[in-house]
C-alpha cells in the first residue's frame, strides 16, 4: 500500500512540473478556410519560417518534397510546439483545398495552407484548433508586402497576430 501512495505522489509531483497548455492562437468562433486554388507541385520545395509563435524559429528551414500523388515528405525544423523540434514525416493532402494530414510533426494536427501568393513565394499555414500558425517564405524571397498579406490572412482566420512573431 505504501508503494502505491509513493507512486501516486510521484505522479502528482511530475504532473505539477508539466507545462500548462498554451491557449489557442485563434478565436474558435471565427471560420477558417484553406486555399481553394492550390497546386501541390508548386508548393513543393524548400521553405523558411518567417514568423511563428515558437520562439527561436525565425529562419528555420523546412523541406516539402512531393512524394507520390498528393503527399509530401517533410524534413527540417518543426515550429509548432513550445520549442523548435526536428521535423520528419509525411503529410497527405486530404482536401478540400489545401488541407493536409501529417503523420508526424505539426503536432499531428491538420495543416491548412490558408493562403499562398500566386508565385508560391510566401504562404500562411495554420490549424483549425489554433495551436500553431506560421508564415513561410521561399529562401531569399521574403517580401514585406507578401508577408503582410499572409498576416492579414492569419488575422482574417481568427489568429492573434500579437502572438505570431514579427
Amino acid at each position: 500500500m505504501h508503494r502505491i501512495a509513493v507512486g501516486l505522489s510521484i505522479i502528482a509531483l511530475l504532473g505539477g512540473c508539466m507545462a500548462a497548455p498554451q491557449p489557442s492562437l485563434r478565436d474558435p468562433d471565427k471560420m477558417i478556410s484553406s486555399a481553394a486554388l492550390f497546386d501541390p507541385a508548386r508548393f513543393a520545395g524548400d521553405w523558411v519560417v518567417a514568423q511563428s509563435a515558437t520562439r527561436g524559429c525565425a529562419g528555420a528551414q523546412q523541406s516539402w518534397k512531393l512524394h507520390g500523388a498528393g503527399a509530401y515528405a517533410l524534413s527540417g525544423i518543426d515550429c509548432t510546439g513550445p520549442v523548435p523540434a526536428v521535423l520528419e514525416g509525411r503529410a497527405v493532402l486530404t482536401g478540400p483545398g489545401a488541407r493536409l494530414s501529417p503523420t508526424q510533426g505539426f503536432a499531428k494536427e491538420p495543416i491548412f495552407v490558408l493562403w499562398v501568393d500566386q508565385d508560391y513565394r510566401v504562404a500562411a499555414l495554420g490549424t483549425p484548433a489554433g495551436n500553431w500558425g506560421m508564415v513561410l517564405t521561399r529562401p531569399g524571397m521574403a517580401r514585406g508586402d507578401l508577408i503582410a498579406a499572409a498576416r492579414e490572412v492569419l488575422d482574417f482566420n481568427g489568429y492573434d497576430l500579437s502572438r505570431i512573431g514579427r
